[in-house]
């Protein structure tokens, strides 16, 4: 059902991860400025590199499945473009970001001819590749945000991207870059596409930062989680109409779509949860982690009763979590398969955990549970 893992002797949170496209290969950040790239070798993972050209901590990763490059960003407001040349070792290329505040995430595009780095500068830079001088270039985004952009993701096309920030909006932009790519035609989001062109804004009055944004397999729809512990469903293909669900668990930091109507959060509640778009409604589904807390030092029920009675104290050094994930989750990525059809997914957290889920031996293990 799901299968966690640990790296080296550390429980330092975790606050990004990226795998390749043999899914053999993870790198992660230990919560500082060095990136960790850890190969599967039988059973166990062993570390093969650690990549330590940012002086700050690292708050994004991104791994380009089919160029097998790496993108970093982090608060020393720099960027990487990560290779591997023939001897299997990491090399980077400079990124010009142009930016004077914290990069906060990144994100390639579908295509892997560009990515895109949010930052605190309150803009967007959109890179891509310029070959007479080996670097990356960038051209920004810059209105109508009026603060941090905390999270990002492409649309199918590789032309639209959806962005989160802490000004309570998210809004969905034209990405699209005239030197690298032809003219695009119009989508169910808008048809006027220069770059920065602004073709959706979504206020979330009350609803606190946007903590993660997520295009749905086939483009039309647009999820978001909010530090007021809401999920936000925006449907192009239904004039844009947003739909809101306040649920009762602590705030999300992560979603993303595993079926075009499906969608996987997670958050401070430790746990991921599925839930449904079904109509002008978002559904729960079902929590996906249904683990049982272990008796911590033999003590039973009966035990507990017992030592109330006598003492009239009960043991209080117990802080085991009902749930793999011992405290918050801070990334879900795709593991196998598509947003349209995902089979896999992984989490990873703030107790230095990684945890694979496997959708198909989920929806066995849960009763009546039916990804649709």
């Amino acid at each position: 059902m799901a299968q966690t893992m640990t790296f080296g002797d550390s429980c330092a949170p975790l606050t990004s991860h990226a795998w390749n496209k043999e899914r053999n290969q993870i790198a992660f950040s230990p919560n500082n400025n060095e990136v960790h790239i850890y190969q599967k070798e039988g059973n166990d993972w062993k570390q093969t590199d650690n990549l330590v050209e940012h002086d700050m901590r690292v708050m994004g990763i991104d791994w380009a499945p089919n160029t097998n490059r790496i993108v970093t960003c982090s608060v020393d407001r720099n960027a990487y473009v990560w290779t591997q040349n023939e001897e299997g070792k990491w090399t980077t290329t400079l990124v010009l970001l142009r930016i004077n505040r914290a990069a906060t995430c990144v994100k390639w595009s579908p295509m892997e001819n560009k990515f895109a780095v949010g930052s605190g500068a309150r803009l967007i830079s959109i890179c891509y590749f310029e070959k007479e001088n080996n670097w990356w270039v960038s051209k920004h985004i810059k209105k109508p945000i009026r603060s941090t952009v905390t999270t990002l993701d492409w649309h199918p096309n590789n032309i639209l991207l959806v962005a989160g920030s802490t000004d309570f909006k998210v809004r969905v932009f034209s990405a699209y870059i005239k030197d690298i790519e032809d003219q695009p035609g119009p989508n169910v989001w808008g048809s006027k596409l220069p770059l920065g062109q602004l073709l959706a804004e979504f206020p979330s009055a009350g609803s606190g930062w946007v903590h993660s944004v997520s295009f749905s397999g086939d483009g039309n729809k647009v999820a978001w989680v909010g530090h007021d512990s809401s999920i936000n469903v925006a449907d192009a293909a239904q004039g844009k109409a947003v739909i809101k669900l306040k649920t009762e668990y602590l705030p999300f930091l992560g979603c993303i779509w595993v079926t075009n109507n499906s969608l996987v959060v997670a958050g401070h509640s430790c746990i991921p949860l599925l839930y449904c778009h079904d109509g002008d409604q978002i559904k729960f589904v079902a929590k996906l982690d249904n683990t049982q807390r272990k008796e911590s030092g033999g003590l039973s029920a009966m035990k507990k009763f017992q030592s109330l009675d006598r003492q009239a104290r009960i043991e209080t050094n117990d802080t085991f979590l009902d749930s793999i994930h011992q405290n918050a989750i801070t990334c879900i990525n795709l593991h196998k398969g598509s947003k349209a059809n995902a089979k896999k997914f992984s989490t990873s957290g703030l107790d230095g955990q990684l945890v694979i889920w496997d959708m198909e031996s989920l929806e066995r293990s849960i009763e009546g549970l039916k990804i649709a």
